[in-house]
């Protein structure tokens, strides 16, 4: 069940950021997922105590791009995010395998 609701992290270098400073980590989940199973997702696959999650909706883009045949225009879809806050001197280690 906790593979569904976590689909995958978010690693960008304000998420990278958000991890080294205050211990935040961001993942894109489920739509339907609500804070409490996103909690109980993330201390069950990672095995750490989350203090708090925060969720948002990130909208739907339109994108173009120019080719030589014109200009293409497409769409990204729309994701929920959610921010989760871990307890103090506890982290997620996301490259440990490699």
């Amino acid at each position: 069940m906790a593979k569904q609701i976590l689909i995958k992290p978010i690693i960008t270098e304000k998420a990278d950021a958000l991890s080294e400073g205050s211990g935040q980590y961001s993942f894109v989940v489920n739509k339907n997922a609500n804070k409490v199973e996103i909690k109980k997702a993330v201390s069950s696959i990672y095995n750490v105590d989350v203090t708090s999650v925060n969720t948002m909706i990130m909208p739907a883009k339109t994108k173009s791009r120019n080719t030589r045949r014109g200009v293409i225009r497409g769409r990204v879809s729309s994701y929920k995010k959610a921010v989760v806050t871990l307890a103090d001197g506890e982290t997620i280690n996301f490259f440990g395998d490699i």
